[in-house]
């Protein structure tokens, strides 16, 4: 794990709130999310994975990405893995032992992160061994398995978030409709600037002109 923004502060935190994600581009969800988080652990890290099994990247670059994290003064970090065990495992070797670890998600999230197949058949509660879930409701309110029910806690996240989405964003980019009021007021340039001469849609797809 690479963070490019600065190093997290405090030096040696006791809990880790890690909001993993393609932040294509930040939205106000993903703001909501870190400050929701922030309740719960001492230090919240944005991780852009360089791959995402169930997810494409478009339009922007890595580059631009933290860019636009940085400049919402998030603590960012690269990740060499894509899967949230293999993101996990590189945030347990940062921290110091005993680090109390969070992952952020939403309900659709949790639900594939209990029922995902990590190839060697472990159950949720082996899942969860290494660290926590934070829950924000997203269509709905997750209700986790008993055995690890411990182990998920819920983010107390503003109602209207549902909706809002990076694909949101550059969709309504790519029609030439409104969409500043879905990104955090700090980025708007660097959204109009990375994206707005990018997006072009053709029979609904994304694609660089």
């Amino acid at each position: 794990m690479r963070f490019m923004a600065r190093e997290p502060a405090p030096a040696a935190p006791r809990s880790v709130a890690i909001l993993a994600g393609a932040f294509n581009p930040p939205t106000i969800a993903h703001a909501g999310l870190v400050r929701a988080a922030r309740k719960h652990a001492e230090q919240v890290i944005c991780v852009i994975p360089k791959s995402l099994p169930h997810k494409d990247f478009h339009t922007a670059t890595l580059e631009d990405r933290v860019a636009m994290l940085s400049a919402l003064d998030a603590v960012v970090a690269i990740s060499e893995a894509g899967l949230l065990m293999e993101i996990a495992r590189e945030c347990a070797e940062h921290f110091a032992p005993g680090t109390r670890l969070f992952f952020i998600c939403g309900r659709d999230a949790a639900d594939r992160i209990m029922t995902w197949d990590y190839g060697d058949g472990r159950t949720p509660a082996a899942v969860l061994r290494d660290f926590e879930l934070l829950v924000a409701p997203r269509d709905g309110h997750y209700d986790p398995p008993a055995e690890v029910r411990s182990r998920v806690h819920w983010l107390d996240l503003p109602a209207g978030f549902d909706a809002v989405s990076s694909t949101e964003v550059r969709e309504r980019i790519a029609r030439g409709e409104q969409w500043e009021h879905l990104v955090p007021r700090a980025i708007v340039p660097h959204v109009r600037t990375i994206y707005g001469h990018r997006l072009i849609v053709d029979a609904g797809v994304e694609k660089r002109p």
